[in-house]
């Protein structure tokens, strides 16, 4: 029976009084020292037993699997599981979930979150980031149900949830302003804490940290796959982040301008912009013609996942979105003025 006692001074979790551990794993840098220290906390508790990871698959709109110069470069959902089994779970338990809607015959299909943006008719915005509950904590939240229905059953009492995040002060002023340890949750059948072990690490450290990993890190965090020289994307989210920086979105463009065009459909069909200050379209237009970053390997996305989600966000398009798509109206765009053309750059690798 875990204790009553969820939060020491010292400021890290009592890890035994819960019954559920549930790090979650993106697949990018911060998760995986988030999982390193955790894990080692967890077997110094003597709870290792409790540990279930997760990954919210965001499917066609992560960064893929890519090969570039004969070497496989793994994608984010496969970094993920790698990063559950470096430091100990066994695959069963680590869990990969996504956001799912019944599909025309009655079984449950994926649902992309470029598609709930064209059925909203609008795009995440800080005020509104709907898309982080709708394709990753709600998801996440669903699948602890069946766990928390047996798990009440038998104790009899609310089941108690740490939520282990990798978030960090250095990546924002929203998350160094948020709490190492908080409650989330509580009501009669759980309560959700949420633990950020890593939040006060430098991303220096960081970087220092995965030079001798047991696990890789992603490949769309260098220049070009397997470069080492961390000069890529500075973030490992969805490929295109509204939230994003404009550096991170130019490269994202470059590498995977099929699914940029993609968003494009989706902004000049819906009237909202990508972000309020920035245009997708515009971003494509920067990318290509401006003082970008080279994007090092383009991906083809020619595969049967990227046509059905162009299927999928097209037939979401045809139909009337759930909100006006108005914020584009009362928000000043970038204008791409003062572009002139860089130098001819060499011609990036198509990935294999």
């Amino acid at each position: 029976m875990p204790s009553r006692t969820p939060h020491r001074s010292s400021g890290t979790p009592d890890l035994a009084s819960y019954d559920l551990l549930a790090p979650q794993l993106s697949g990018g840098k911060d998760r995986a020292v988030t999982m390193a220290v955790f894990m080692d906390a967890a077997r110094a508790a003597g709870v290792e037993d409790r540990v279930l990871s997760y990954h919210s698959s965001l499917g066609v709109l992560e960064w893929p699997p890519v090969v570039f110069d004969g070497t496989r470069y793994p994608g984010v959902s496969e970094l993920a599981a790698l990063q559950s089994a470096a430091f100990g779970l066994p695959p069963e338990r680590h869990i990969e979930v996504t956001h799912t809607l019944p599909g025309p015959d009655g079984t449950r299909m994926p649902h992309s979150l470029l598609t709930e943006i064209a059925a909203y008719g609008r795009f995440p915005r800080m005020g509104s980031p709907y898309c982080r509950k709708a394709a990753k904590e709600s998801v996440v939240s669903s699948a602890w149900t069946p766990i928390v229905r047996r798990l009440g059953r038998e104790l009899g009492r609310p089941v108690r949830i740490l939520k282990v995040m990798g978030l960090r002060s250095d990546e924002g002023t929203d998350r160094k302003k948020r709490p190492a340890f908080r409650t989330v949750q509580a009501n009669s059948a759980r309560i959700v804490d949420e633990w950020l072990p890593v939040k006060d690490w430098p991303t220096d450290a960081v970087k220092e940290w995965h030079a001798d990993a047991p696990v890789p890190y992603s490949w769309t965090y260098d220049s070009a796959p397997g470069a080492g020289d961390w000069s890529g994307t500075s973030r490992c989210s969805c490929s295109l982040c509204v939230f994003a920086a404009r550096r991170d979105v130019l490269l994202a463009v470059a590498r995977r301008p099929r699914l940029a065009d993609l968003y494009a459909e989706v902004e000049q069909a819906r009237g909202d912009s990508f972000r309020p200050d920035w245009r997708i379209t515009d971003l494509i237009r920067h990318a290509r013609t401006c003082d970008a970053p080279e994007p090092g390997v383009i991906c083809p996305d020619d595969g049967p996942e990227f046509t059905a989600l162009q299927q999928q966000v097209r037939a979401a398009l045809n139909s009337t979105p759930r909100k006006q798509p108005d914020l584009a109206r009362h928000t000043q765009h970038t204008p791409c003025d003062g572009c002139s053309p860089r130098r001819p750059p060499a011609i990036p690798r198509t990935a294999g």
